[in-house]
């Protein structure tokens, strides 16, 4: 466990070395802020470029907090922890990816992202749907807890149904990931992007309608 932390600690810090190395070759002033249209409409000082990376450092000790937390609502067992550990693992990955095409395009000082080979767009979406497969994968594992999991009023109800929701959360998670994948290699631009935010929608309503009905199908204890 303690090779595990110690590389969630590297890549929860990663985009803060990766910067500090950055900001020396960075010029004074780097594109701040893009809009829809992928053209720049803010600029800033290249110190800006810590932000992220600070904001990647507290989201990883939120994720061990949680981790803690999950960890007290599970008897006998270290499941949730692990589930909420490795997730805050995957959270740092993708803002150090994204945190990297962020100082790429201002290290070009770039105008107009849409003359950039990688869409921003895509990338988000093909690392959402990467995200969304692996936590489906690890969802049915998770025992009944206040934390993490599909957590409703009615997925509460007992632990039978805490698990078939879970399990069918989880893989509802592991199809919309793929087909965010999917919508992220041939779609380019907003659309991608409203695709994407469309399925994980989907995901949860469905999730939050079968915990409803799984509900009113078992009996109370």
């Amino acid at each position: 466990m303690k090779n595990k932390k110690f590389f969630y600690y590297f890549l929860m810090f990663l985009p803060l070395m990766i910067t500090a190395v950055a900001l020396l070759f960075l010029p004074e002033q780097i594109p701040a802020h893009y809009n829809f249209a992928g053209e720049i409409d803010r600029w800033g000082s290249k110190y800006e470029s810590l932000i992220f990376p600070f904001v990647t450092i507290a989201m990883g000790f939120f994720m061990l907090w949680m981790a803690k937390i999950s960890s007290k609502s599970e008897d006998g067992g270290t499941n949730n922890e692990k589930v909420v550990f490795y997730t805050g693992m995957g959270i740092s990955l993708w803002f150090t990816v994204m945190h990297c095409y962020s100082l790429y395009n201002a290290f070009k000082n770039t105008t107009n992202l849409n003359d950039v080979s990688v869409d921003i767009n895509q990338l988000f979406c093909i690392l959402l749907g990467i995200g969304l497969v692996i936590i489906g994968n690890f969802m049915p594992k998770l025992r009944k807890n206040s934390v993490i999991g599909l957590r409703t009023v009615w997925s509460m109800k007992n632990d039978d149904v805490w698990k078939k929701c879970q399990r069918f959360s989880g893989i509802s998670l592991m199809i919309g990931g793929f087909f965010m994948i999917v919508t992220g290699i041939f779609i380019k631009g907003v659309s991608a992007m409203f695709i994407t935010l469309g399925i994980l929608f989907l995901c949860m309503t469905l999730g939050t309608v079968y915990s409803y009905i799984e509900a009113i199908k078992t009996p109370a204890d």
